[in-house]
């Protein structure tokens, strides 16, 4: 179980250390293009992924932390349960290193740091980071796990 915790840090790590850079060079700046379809910007997300519920009142940030905590305590019992399963227990590690990473910023700053900007034809995909990518990855995982069971396999 340890190694699926080591990868849950070292997502947590890479995702702090990012939305540091981030913050130290992007505050008070205009969007920075680094490509012609991707932009660096700061942005302070109060809300879940793509800005969900940022315009509430302000109970959000607890509702989502207790959540992200809540998620996380039970993928550290998965992982338990789990150990040698290894393609599920990557997939976690990377949701758990995610929601940690995010819940870090909400207790910390109130708000999550997004900073990756991608857009193509004057659409702009909402601003993400490190953890919001872990996340995503590690449920695409989830499902691609889920589909090569061998309960799913035997159905055809």
């Amino acid at each position: 179980m340890w190694r699926w915790l080591l990868l849950a840090g070292i997502v947590v790590v890479a995702d702090q250390a990012t939305k540091h850079a981030a913050v130290s060079a992007l505050a008070g700046q205009p969007p920075v293009a680094v490509t012609s379809f991707f932009n660096l910007v700061l942005v302070y997300n109060p809300g879940a992924a793509f800005s969900f519920l940022a315009g509430a009142g302000g109970w959000q940030r607890e509702f989502f932390t207790i959540i992200a905590l809540a998620a996380s305590v039970w993928i550290v019992w998965l992982l338990y349960r789990h150990p040698r399963q290894s393609l599920f227990c990557v997939a976690l590690a990377l949701v758990l290193g995610g929601a940690l990473g995010n819940v870090i910023d909400r207790i910390m700053i109130g708000a999550v740091v997004d900073f990756l900007d991608f857009h193509a034809w004057g659409w702009h995909w909402p601003a993400f980071n490190v953890a919001d990518s872990a996340i995503t990855c590690g449920a695409v995982l989830l499902v691609w796990d889920g589909l090569r069971s061998p309960a799913l396999q035997n159905i055809s």
